[in-house]
């Protein structure tokens, strides 16, 4: 019985952070603008990555790909922030307008 709970957890972690990776996906084509493209890849990418890699720390259950998923999942969410804010910037400095208030595109 706790072994088939076991494998429910770990199928909704690894469905959960494919659907995650699958929105950023859709983010970068779909969404009008480089900031709010920026913003979908950067929080649901990590958070897709982040399920994924837990997912498969817990399939696994060795105690050293626990340790590499955990860092790795570290990793991604000190420097996914750090990317965007910089990407952001750096478009910024090189002419990208802004988003207007009301909604419009500025394309």
């Amino acid at each position: 019985m706790m072994a088939s709970l076991f494998d429910i957890v770990i199928a909704i972690l690894l469905l959960g952070g494919a659907f995650l990776a699958l929105v950023a996906a859709l983010g970068l084509f779909r969404l009008p603008d480089l900031f709010t493209r920026m913003h979908a890849s950067s929080k649901a990418g990590t958070a897709g990555s982040g399920l994924l890699l837990l997912g498969v720390a817990m399939q696994s259950g060795e105690i050293e790909v626990w340790i590499k998923c955990l860092l790795t999942i570290g990793f991604f969410v000190l420097t996914a922030p750090v990317a965007a804010h910089l990407l952001a910037k750096a478009a910024v400095r090189a002419g990208a307008k802004l988003p207007s208030n009301d909604g419009e595109n500025t394309n």
